[in-house]
């Protein structure tokens, strides 16, 4: 009885044996690295922890080391972690070191080792790498103040991450702009295209709604400047000009039939040159990026270069006889080309206009950025030796049209090799890929909702860019380290809004009316008077939406889904502006007493003093 006892105790210790957890294989420690956007892909945990304290103090030497600390400072600050003191010298336990070391090669520009134990550091070859390895810190930090012991090294496989957004008609705020760098920081994003209208002074007739004033352009590129999101800008050009020309007859493609077209610069005209490189030096007053994106897509959209003669004599003329009408198109982009690289810009351009029907060269190092499946595939324009970047259609999100399908493209293990219409076995010569933000029906979403939209995207690009593209086995997965993680520091939540619902009374100093104010689900308000909902409506349209200064607004039948008859209450001098969402001006009191949008440097905006009614 007693043996067969002792048999059964050996069999019940080698049950539990077996349902003893084991050590950790290599694959299981790698699932047990820390929560990051994009996932870490290298992690050797340790023994222990690293606690953040209040006591804690940054380290760096040298000026490279104490900007990425005075950044990391400021946003420790922001995300609630206190004041942190940036000091040089010897560091003691529960420190964060920064540490740039250029002779640690093997992180190339942007990588950077972590290292967590008693105290915390940071390095990089670069800078730029330290920097990043600071977002690292505060994804982690906003998970809890524990870190577990252990080390990264964190290297990008692609040089560009970025983000397009064309505010190339309607205006986008500055704060939804300024949300979206330090997003894109925070995820390790390094690229933002605009394509948008600085206001000029060489060409005040150009200048019409939406632009922006070369000081908000000046204080968003000093923002990206600090956290390494260069900002390139764009001008399409020669199609797509209308913005700049229309104003300007003589500089407009002409067809056989004499009918001017706004849209379409007159590449034949030295005048149209010299007056795009005008822009470019203007734009040069603010931007400070290596780039310059001059667009060059859909030039013949919806025509063909059989209604412009003048084209194919000039391309003629230039090129002998066996010139086609498209060598007139690529010898643009290559003297636009010759032009930015003489002031020590490289060209970016869209792929569309290279349809293989020129028999002049696109010149070499012109980066190609490829959205769309034309003749000429992605695979020829690298064996042809142009950097190439992924801007493919299946990344856009398109307002009041297309989106693009995130969870699909993750589920697919979508990466910067998968063009559209082909993709490639290898990533050599591909620079990198980005989500383009497109206005085509201006008024089909806010902004709000837009970000809706965007911030699952721009995690998802972050991760194909930076590292593996299917970190997680399932989607679901993957969006929960987003919650994990959430915002930038510094991020504004721009759906709040100031005020309760309820009725108050609208006071400035020229007008005076009473309205219902009700929140909308995208974080506007609706104001209601007695008459209906105020609406800005009339005036030539642009995209779907009246962008002319001095449209009224005035009440109309309430719809919920009308995006113009939603409103930012902007605080504003003891009040609120009254700033449409879609239109992006704010409400002025005509001199007869009537309310109208004006761009905010034309006309002084109303202040609007609420008080409640019962």
């Amino acid at each position: 009885m007693r043996r067969r006892l002792r048999a059964a105790g050996v069999l019940a210790a080698l049950a539990l044996l077996f349902a003893a957890p084991l050590p950790a294989s290599a694959e299981q420690r790698q699932e047990a690295a820390p929560v990051t956007v994009p996932a870490l892909t290298d992690w050797t945990p340790a023994s222990g922890s690293y606690t953040y304290q209040r006591s804690a103090r940054l380290v760096a030497d040298s000026a490279a080391e104490r900007r990425v600390a005075d950044t990391l400072a400021d946003d420790l600050r922001e995300a609630g972690h206190g004041t942190v003191p940036v000091v040089p010298g010897g560091a003691r336990p529960g420190d964060i070191v920064i540490d740039v070391q250029p002779s640690r090669t093997s992180l190339g520009t942007e990588g950077y080792e972590l290292r967590a134990g008693s105290r915390l550091s940071v390095t990089g070859a670069t800078e730029a790498g330290a920097f990043y390895g600071t977002r690292t810190l505060l994804q982690l930090l906003a998970q809890g103040d524990r870190i577990p012991a252990g080390r990264t090294v964190d290297v990008p496989r692609f040089k560009e991450r970025g983000v397009g957004v064309c505010a190339c008609y309607i205006h986008v705020s500055m704060p939804w702009l300024e949300n979206l760098v330090r997003e894109m920081a925070y995820q390790k994003l390094n690229q933002l295209l605009l394509e948008l209208k600085v206001k000029s002074h060489a060409h005040p007739e150009a200048n019409t709604w939406g632009y922006y004033t070369k000081d908000e352009i000046r204080r968003l590129v000093a923002l990206g400047e600090r956290y390494h999101v260069e900002i390139i800008p764009e001008i399409n050009s020669p199609g797509h000009m209308d913005p700049w020309i229309e104003n300007r007859p003589d500089l407009q493609l002409t067809d056989s039939d004499g009918n001017k077209q706004p849209s379409r610069l007159d590449i034949t005209r030295p005048e149209a040159f010299a007056y795009y490189t005008s822009l470019i030096d203007e734009y040069a007053q603010v931007f400070s990026s290596a780039s310059w994106h001059m667009g060059a897509d859909e030039y013949m959209l919806g025509s063909d270069f059989a209604k412009y003669p003048q084209i194919l004599k000039y391309a003629q003329d230039r090129y002998g006889p066996g010139a086609t009408p498209q060598d007139a198109f690529i010898d643009f982009v290559n003297r636009v080309h010759a032009y930015a690289a003489d002031k020590g810009k490289r060209l970016r351009i869209w792929n569309d206009g290279l349809t293989g029907a020129n028999t002049v060269p696109v010149a070499a190092g012109t980066t190609v950025e490829h959205w769309l499946n034309v003749a000429t595939k992605p695979s020829r324009l690298r064996a042809q030796g142009y950097p190439l970047m992924n801007a493919a259609y299946a990344l856009y999100l398109v307002r009041g049209g297309f989106h693009s399908d995130t969870e699909g493209l993750y589920d697919q293990s979508w990466d910067p090799r998968s063009f559209e219409g082909e993709k490639l076995a290898s990533a050599d010569g591909i620079t990198g890929a980005k989500i383009s933000l497109w206005p085509d029906n201006g008024r089909g979403e806010t902004e709000n909702e837009v970000a809706v939209a965007l911030w699952p995207a721009l995690r998802h690009i972050a991760q194909a860019t930076w590292g593996d593209p299917h970190p997680d086995a399932t989607y679901a997965g993957f969006t929960a380290r987003g919650t994990a993680v959430g915002h930038a520091p510094g991020w504004r939540d721009l759906g709040r809004v100031p005020v309760a619902d309820g009725s108050y009374t609208f006071d400035t100093d020229a007008r005076s009316f009473d309205a219902e104010v009700r929140r909308t689900a995208d974080g506007y308000v609706t104001v209601r008077t007695a008459d209906g909902c105020l609406e800005i409506r009339g005036g030539k349209l642009t995209l779907n939406v009246p962008l002319q200064p001095g449209v009224e607004a005035a009440p109309q039948t309430c719809d919920p889904g009308s995006t113009l008859q939603r409103w930012q209450l902007e605080p504003a001098a003891g009040g609120y502006r009254l700033v449409n969402a879609i239109t992006r001006m704010p409400l002025g009191v005509t001199d007869d007493g009537r309310l109208a949008q004006y761009p905010p440097d034309q006309r002084t905006p109303a202040v609007w003093h609420l008080s409640s009614r019962p």
